[in-house]
């Protein structure tokens, strides 16, 4: 069975050929990360397996591609790009790949509420443009780090926070443990915390479950961090809450819509940190994410 990697952007492509083994199947790799769905049935042109990073695969398009019997995304957050269960109906698998950019992606977690709660990203903007803004921060020491689902990234975002000596609970819908932190029940993390970091995958239990009313239960002037999926939060109650301060600042790194509009008013607020949905993105994490792919290629031909 040969596959076909779609949309690999260039240094995905390297780390792919690069750890190409002696009897791999054989992976035709399409160096365009910019490929379109109606472009895919032409693009696998008959291949069983399809390597997917970001693009889009509808059902309409996947019954187009006779031959595809499974695709192996890129990451966990598939459901943002395609319906697995009506794949699944056509007879196509989709494998996920899960815990590669754990730390990595905890990391920004970290980075954007630090810079959430010290103003950085708006210093920065307002000094280029020759204005001396200074305002006073957010001393995260002592304070409550809230965590909505709690799975490898949110371990990892709890063990840096446990270290720089913050207070962390934690919500999960599953029961869970992990040393230094207290679990306990949605309202509890929405009413207690001084920063929520939401980690969650997408799925219909969870779009849209950060309602109006939720947000209304946080605490005036809370930080809102978001690195698992934009449709988790109502985005339009975040941004009225933002408006008025409810939210103190939000750092983003995911969006209802991605690439993020020019018109859109998220980046017209200043207590908004916004990076490109590049959590996950070092070259550690990278390296984890390919490797991770050719094993399920290799398993898929193996049977």
């Amino acid at each position: 069975m040969r596959g076909v990697f779609v949309d690999a952007n260039e240094a995905l492509a390297v780390i792919f050929e690069r750890l190409t083994e002696p009897g791999d199947p054989a992976i035709r790799i399409d160096r365009d990360p910019d490929v379109t769905p109606d472009q895919l049935p032409r693009a696998l042109d008959g291949a069983g397996i399809a390597i997917v990073d970001h693009t889009a695969l509808p059902t309409a398009i996947a019954r187009q591609c006779a031959d595809l019997k499974h695709v192996v995304f890129l990451g966990t957050g598939a459901r943002s790009y395609m319906n697995p269960e009506e794949l699944a109906e056509l007879g196509i698998a989709v494998h996920l790949i899960r815990g590669y950019g754990d730390t990595a992606v905890a990391e920004s977690a970290i980075a954007l509420m630090w810079a959430a709660a010290r103003g950085i990203a708006r210093m920065d903007r307002e000094m280029r443009a020759g204005n001396w803004l200074r305002e006073d921060g957010m001393q995260l020491t002592g304070k409550t780090l809230g965590l909505i689902g709690f799975g490898g990234i949110a371990a990892e975002v709890a063990r840096i926070a446990l270290g720089s000596g913050m207070k962390v609970i934690a919500w999960n819908r599953s029961p869970r443990t992990y040393p230094g932190v207290t679990f306990v029940d949605l309202d509890t993390v929405l009413a207690k915390s001084d920063v929520v970091s939401i980690h969650l995958l997408l799925n219909d239990e969870t779009r849209r479950l950060i309602t109006r009313e939720m947000i209304a239960q946080m605490r005036q002037g809370v930080i809102l961090i978001n690195t698992a999926r934009g449709a988790i939060v109502d985005e339009a109650a975040m941004i009225d809450a933002l408006k008025s301060g409810q939210i103190r600042h939000a750092g983003l790194d995911v969006f209802n819509i991605e690439p993020l509009p020019a018109d859109h008013p998220l980046p017209q607020l200043p207590n908004v940190t916004l990076s490109a949905h590049s959590a996950f993105r070092t070259p550690e994490a990278s390296e984890n994410l390919i490797a991770a792919a050719w094993a399920h290629c290799r398993r898929i031909v193996k049977g």
